[in-house]
């Protein structure tokens, strides 16, 4: 049986309700989430921001030289997830098969949905009305067979509009659909495809399957059928949380070891914290490390491990710091991958239990 699945997408949700809340913002350029200085990073800013070229994880600095008038807003979370709260109630009405993806958007199958005649068209538009009458927030939505088509479709008539991919309309639409645009690939897969002369859904549909396969493993295998407008992944409302992770943006650049050496302590037992609080029944198969340099690249190191060790982590960072090339760092992070709740649990050791001095 065909599916019927909806994707909603609040638009610029922190900075809508910002608007909402405070009518004096409406007709101004904000943006969420930044300080002031070099160090504030943008969470969400509208759309009379976006005009200057500002979005979002873009450096405050940046920003306001992008748009000196912008308005810097501090980040009301406790509000955001209220809001988010009211959002999932309205979606109820309409389906018990619904997978958030986000305070601002889910997906929501309503193949069985009967009101409003089972038109999935017509569903969506009543689930945008119903969020603007009770939250004065504007939703745009995607309506598809399939659920990367219809996050897909969300994104084409922004923002208070929505857009429909009917089973029909797929081969069509597939063929031009820039590989891009599908989730998952991202700025290096995107230049590898490109390399390869793979632009569009059509250029891989012609590309010998082995020898993408070969290039990209796994994921060449997701990409081959996403370009031949196939998903099979059904709504899933039992999400598994797959890691848990603490970063922090350093105020000033740091280059040394010893420097880092500092910042790490506080970081490990604050992850233990989160751990205890919200996966402390879950085995962890990987210790991750992540720096962010001063021209705002990244990189990530991670070594497989079924206990936490203050160790890893320290000798994860050394490795990362190589890669630093005399960049200065602004910001350190640390995580761990998840188990499977299937697997057998494993003991994982507090932190507390450790000794941080290493």
């Amino acid at each position: 049986m065909t599916r019927k699945i909806i994707h909603i997408d609040m638009d610029c949700y922190f900075a809508a309700v910002e608007m909402r809340d405070f009518p004096e913002l409406q007709d101004k350029p904000i943006a969420v989430g930044g300080r002031s200085d070099r160090r504030g990073v943008i969470s969400t800013c509208n759309y009379a921001a976006r005009k200057f070229g500002v979005r979002s994880a873009m450096s405050s600095y940046q920003a306001l030289k992008l748009c000196p008038q912008l308005v810097l807003v501090p980040g009301r979370m406790h509000v955001y997830k209220t809001v988010s709260t009211q959002i999932q109630q309205i979606f109820q009405r309409y389906s018990d098969l619904i997978e958030p993806l986000s305070l601002d958007e889910a997906f929501i199958d309503v193949t069985d949905c009967q009101q409003h005649h089972g038109s999935a068209t017509l569903i969506a538009q009543a689930i945008r009305a119903d969020i603007y009458n009770e939250t004065g927030l504007t939703a745009s939505a995607g309506v598809a067979p399939i659920k990367f088509l219809a996050k897909i479709a969300s994104d084409l008539n922004k923002p208070n509009g929505q857009y429909v991919i009917t089973p029909e309309d797929i081969p069509t639409f597939i063929k031009t659909l820039p590989l891009k645009k599908i989730p998952g690939v991202g700025k290096v897969t995107a230049e590898k495809l490109s390399a390869l002369g793979l632009e569009t859904c059509e250029d891989v549909q012609q590309y010998p399957s082995h020898k993408l396969l070969a290039a990209f493993g796994k994921f060449g295998s997701v990409l081959l059928e996403r370009a031949n407008g196939i998903d099979p992944r059904e709504i899933s409302n039992n999400r598994v949380r797959k890691s848990v992770g603490v970063e922090t943006t350093l105020a000033k650049d740091i280059f040394t070891l010893a420097q880092c050496h500092q910042v790490l302590p506080q970081l490990i037992q604050e992850l233990d914290n989160r751990i205890n609080r919200s996966a402390k029944d879950r085995g962890i198969h990987k210790q991750v490390v992540k720096l962010k340099f001063n021209d705002f690249k990244q990189t990530t190191i991670e070594q497989r491990s079924d206990e936490i060790s203050v160790n890893v982590f320290y000798q994860l960072l050394e490795q990362a710091l190589t890669r630093s090339h005399g960049r200065g760092i602004r910001l350190i992070g640390v995580s761990v991958g998840l188990a499977e709740q299937s697997e057998k649990k494993l003991q994982t050791k507090s932190v507390t239990q450790l000794d941080l001095q290493f």
